[in-house]
């Protein structure tokens, strides 16, 4: 007999693949098996055994005359043959049957059991067609794969202990301690707590160092959900294999109606005696005979017995096609899944992925429960959250600590996933500075760092504990948020009531302005130093509702043009005050307004006139002004009127002649000129005798007037490119000078005078290498002596 195994390959697929096989794929795969049996067996009958027997039917001889030897015509006696001689050989007999089993049997009952095997062959095509066709095959062996990790991997059981309020590891840790303790009976190190109802006291056992989940088994895990997310998105782009596995059921339908509809036709064609008709008289001398078909009676019964099968088989189709259509198989909902794990944000899925998870709770609905934790955002976090512990441990951030401009230590995260829980443990920390940093929550354990003022978060999707913002609330100091849109301002910044510096950068739009979260900041009481860096058309209502306690105002408005500037006459209070690229044409008259004003800085405007710097004379505790970066083109009179000013900035800006009016500010000790078209320098700048810092560099000056030698406090002098050609020996009077900048000049020697300037170094020196060797070997050696 032929094996069954030799059709396995009609039907054969990988056994993992048994998950995508429902109860009744299974059982008709077992119904293919038999039938295909019934269809072997026939068809080993059939070579094996004589298909049909034939006999000569009965017939009467001719009549004939015989001669007699006198020449007599005798008639013979008409007689009918009688027993089983036939006078035929072998040989006719194996004609004869061949014969009438081609010209007599009926086709059903000679080709019943290769229809069988066919049949057969097909349905088991058909119903294994999706595990091989291209298409389709890729994505289950995909899914399969990821199935099989995501319900193997660590991190799957963990997660759902934890959302179960089970932990397997500390219940073996708490039997063991319990344990111990019966035996040695000491129960001194023990803790009491509350929290277990089922038994009156809870031991409490330090944690292992290692965690159950090893860093190894975490960043496996971290891949898979990687993979489960890019899987997701590439199958629920189509349907086709849920197409093909209604094509393929709907094809089986349809054949069993056929096989069923035929095969109850002409079963009764199945008979044993078959009347036979052939002309084969000259061969045989009979043409008339009853035959035997040998194997009718197992024919008959075997076909019976295909047709119960096969209904059986249609019937299992025709539910499976009632599941198909009467269900929404092309969505899956995990709600069973949410609602026993408490996993809440598991999202429902689509299309194929929803399809295979339909197919694989037919299976076991276990497999769905444990791979749902990898589509869970919430899981994913956790498992971060794990994976950076594991990576940024205390030690390693104390590595990281370092003292901030405001002298803070402080710790700067980049780009990571999260925030490490280990952070809280550093209780050392005062400053904590987080960029790009999405899904950012700050647990209530931040209460741990007592020592934190200042937090800065920088483009930063945060999300605070209610217990963390009361923490922030009494603790900090100073807060920095840069952001996109003002709808990602923390809600919790506007309750800061300790807050003293708040720094904000970011685009809000004119009506953003408005809204009700920049008009709450008038809860910040302690609010000294405000920094806004957007696009504002006007100051908004909500600064001015900090301006009775409010002392430093930065406005960086990024080229909007600042139009209405009217509430800066409320803020009475200012000492600092910095609008830059705010593209103002003019000092605005509300400055004039704030007689507390110590520093004015307008950098990077559009200024090109200051003739209304007169009206400064009124802010009598103005000691710096800023008009760096402007297009001003001359210094009026006027500002001989500043009595007060320490500093002033003027570089960046177009100013050709120098107002001998300029020098009697008497109290300069810092003058910025750089980066003008100054060509002459006037001597009143001798006026200066507290001037300590004074730069002219990219500028067009030809001499230097003796009289500048005789601000004898100078300390920094920039003198580089311009076109000097000779350096005074009267620099000897600067006896405290540190820095003196000469490079991109025409000098063609150094005064040794230069010897006198003996807190003079040579890195403070700036001045091509060729002429520091025109020094006398002296002088050089005593300045590159530290």
């Amino acid at each position: 007999m032929i094996p069954v195994t030799e059709f396995r390959q009609f039907s054969e697929q990988q056994p993992q693949f048994r998950v995508l096989k429902p109860w009744w794929d299974v059982f008709t795969d077992y119904l293919s098996v038999v039938m295909l049996m019934i269809g072997v067996f026939g068809c080993t009958l059939q070579v094996r055994q004589d298909k049909i027997i034939c006999l000569p039917q009965k017939m009467t001889m001719y009549n004939q005359t015989i001669l007699l030897p006198n020449k007599t015509a005798v008639q013979p006696d008409v007689h009918e043959m009688m027993g089983r001689k036939t006078n035929l050989d072998f040989q006719q007999y194996s004609f004869i049957n061949q014969m009438c089993y081609e010209k007599a049997l009926h086709w059903y009952a000679k080709y019943f059991p290769y229809l069988v095997l066919i049949h057969t062959l097909i349905f088991m095509v058909c119903s294994n067609f999706w595990f091989k066709f291209p298409g389709s095959s890729s994505k289950i062996e995909h899914f399969i794969s990821i199935l099989g990790k995501c319900f193997d991997s660590p991190w799957t059981t963990r997660a759902l202990s934890e959302v179960s309020g089970e932990n397997p590891e500390e219940k073996v840790l708490l039997s063991r301690a319990i344990l111990n303790v019966s035996v040695e009976g000491n129960l001194d190190s023990l803790e009491k707590t509350q929290s277990l109802k089922s038994i009156p006291e809870k031991i409490v056992v330090d944690k292992p160092t290692a965690s159950a989940l090893d860093k190894k088994e975490g960043e496996q895990a971290k891949a898979l959900f990687e993979k489960v997310k890019k899987f997701r998105l590439h199958v629920e782009e189509g349907d086709i294999l849920y197409v093909m596995y209604v094509r393929q059921t709907v094809l089986k339908v349809f054949k069993f109606l056929l096989i069923i509809a035929y095969n109850s036709a002409l079963v009764s064609e199945v008979q044993i005696t078959v009347k036979c008709s052939v002309d084969i008289q000259d061969m045989t001398g009979y043409k008339h005979f009853s035959c035997n078909h040998t194997m009718a009676h197992l024919f008959s019964k075997l076909s019976y017995c295909y047709l119960c099968f096969v209904a059986v088989y249609g019937f299992t189709c025709l539910y499976t096609s009632y599941w198909l259509f009467y269900r929404s198989l092309k969505e899956y909902s995990f709600e069973y899944v949410r609602q026993e794990t408490g996993i809440d944000d598991i999202p429902d899925v689509k299309n194929d992925f929803a399809f295979m998870l339909h197919m694989i709770d037919q299976y076991d609905p276990l497999y769905s429960k444990r791979f749902a934790v990898f589509l869970s955002e919430v899981s994913e976090n956790k498992l971060k959250q794990l994976n950076l512990n594991h990576e940024w441990t205390p030690e390693k951030l104390r590595q990281r600590l370092l003292t901030n401009h405001n002298d803070r230590l402080e710790l700067q995260l980049f780009m990571l996933s999260g925030l490490p829980d280990t952070i809280f443990e550093v209780t050392e920390l005062q400053s904590l500075k987080l960029e790009i940093i999405n899904n950012v929550t700050i647990p209530a354990s931040i209460a741990q760092l007592e020592n934190l003022q200042e937090l800065s978060l920088y483009q930063c999707c945060l999300k605070i504990h209610t217990t963390a913002t009361s923490f922030l609330k009494e603790k900090l100091k100073v807060l920095r948020v840069k952001f996109d849109d003002s709808r990602e301002l923390p809600h919790w910044l506007y309750h800061l009531r300790n807050l003293e510096e708040l720094y904000l950068i970011g685009s809000l739009s004119p009506d953003a302005s408005k809204n009700v979260g920049l008009e709450s900041l008038r809860e910040l009481k302690h609010l000294k130093t405000l920094s806004i860096k957007s696009n504002f058309t006007k100051i908004p209502q909500s600064i001015v509702d900090v301006s009775s306690h409010l002392q430093r105002l930065y406005i960086y408005n990024d080229g909007t043009k600042l139009v209405m500037l009217n509430n800066l006459k409320k803020m009475v209070n200012l000492t600092e005050l910095e609008l830059v690229h705010c593209d103002l044409e003019r000092i605005p008259h509300a400055v004039f307004s704030l007689t507390n004003l110590q520093e004015l800085d307008l950098k990077e405007n559009n200024l090109r006139s200051i003739e209304e710097i007169v009206s400064c004379q009124h802010l009598h505790k103005l000691t710096c002004l800023k008009l760096w970066h402007n297009s001003i083109c001359y210094i009026p009179e006027h500002i001989k009127k500043l009595g007060s000013l320490e500093r002033l900035y003027f570089s960046h800006n177009k100013v050709e002649i120098l107002s001998p009016h300029l020098f009697l500010c008497n109290k300069l000790r810092y003058l910025d000129l750089s980066n003008n078209d100054i060509r002459f320098i006037p001597p009143e700048i001798g006026v200066l005798q507290s001037l300590q810092y004074f730069s002219v560099t990219c500028n067009k000056i030809e001499n230097l007037p003796d009289e500048l030698f005789f601000c004898k406090k100078l300390k920094t002098l920039k003198l580089g490119k311009n076109t000097l050609s000779l350096l005074s020996p009267k620099i000897s009077y600067l006896v405290l000078l540190t820095h003196l900048e000469l490079k991109g000049n025409h000098f063609e020697l150094l005064p040794p005078e230069l010897r006198f300037c003996r807190a003079l170094k040579r890195g403070g020196l700036v001045v091509e290498d060729v002429l520091f060797e025109t020094l006398p070997s002296d002088i050089r050696d005593k300045m590159k002596a530290e």
